[in-house]
């Protein structure tokens, strides 16, 4: 699969720098994290108990150390996964053209009987 090209946003005409796509990744992953944070400590909190921090503490940390780390993981990955080089890009494009189809040449074959 290529990498994802750059779709100029909004009317300023330009395409998104690599800040914004680490932004964008860190956004998207954090987002994720959290969720994934609160299901899994809601989870240990209801299997094991909240121990001596509290229930509300202890479901904040599982959501900012999920949610931290899949921001991080997830940012980087987006900036690496959308900066191609266009040599890169040159031999994506190359491997997955269209095949070239020759027409037949018929004259050859005009004089030759048939085959039933």
């Amino acid at each position: 699969m290529p990498p994802v090209t750059a779709i100029p946003q909004g009317g300023a005409g330009r395409a998104p720098t690599t800040v914004d796509k680490l932004k964008m990744g860190g956004l998207m992953g954090g987002t994720v994290g959290l969720i994934i944070g609160f299901i899994f400590g809601a989870t240990n909190i209801i299997r094991f108990g909240a121990g001596p921090q509290g229930p509300l503490r202890t479901l904040g940390q599982y959501m900012l150390g999920s949610g931290a780390t899949f921001g991080f993981f997830m940012s980087i990955g987006s900036v690496i996964r959308t900066d191609a080089s266009p040599m890169a890009m040159e031999a994506y494009a190359r491997a997955h053209r269209r095949p070239i189809v020759l027409p037949r040449n018929y004259a050859q074959f005009k004089n030759e009987p048939r085959a039933n």
